[in-house]
């Protein structure tokens, strides 16, 4: 048995690219930004910043475009996916993705809460983030409240 699981807290980087294709499907890209301090042995305090790049299906990808902007403080539970591809220059390039499944709505950075949603508030699609299901619309896929 393996798991393929993430959890990251944090600020989102970008405001959401949200792309609308074929059969009503969304889908919406930004970066979160997940930063971890400590002091080093000369007791200067040390931030480091991690950058992921976060890919939201259907549902969760309106709600990104709603709901998320940049500053956003967000909880994004998901998968972790790594894809190829080929760049203008013509060399195989590789990504990682985050692949949500379940956003959290957590505020902004100075604490106010993101304009036009509840506070802590929870999305979660119930759908897998497989790029290769098939992309047919469902009727109440995500209810953001």
């Amino acid at each position: 048995m393996s798991i393929n699981k993430v959890i990251l807290i944090g600020n989102v980087g970008k405001d959401p690219d949200v792309k609308h294709l074929e059969s009503n499907v969304s889908v919406a890209n930004f970066t979160l930004a997940t930063s971890e301090s400590y002091t080093n042995k000369s007791g200067e305090k040390v931030t480091t910043t991690e950058w992921h790049n976060i890919v939201c299906w259907r549902g969760l990808a309106t709600i990104a475009e709603n709901y998320i902007h940049k500053g956003s403080q967000i909880y994004v539970d998901g998968k972790i996916r790594t894809r190829s591809y080929d760049a203008p220059d013509g060399s195989k390039r590789y990504t990682t993705e985050i692949y949500a499944e379940s956003i959290q709505l957590l505020g902004k950075r100075d604490g106010a809460p993101i304009e036009g949603a509840k506070s802590s508030e929870q999305i979660h699609t119930g759908e897998s983030a497989d790029t290769n299901d098939s992309f047919g619309d469902k009727e109440g896929d995500v209810s953001p409240f």
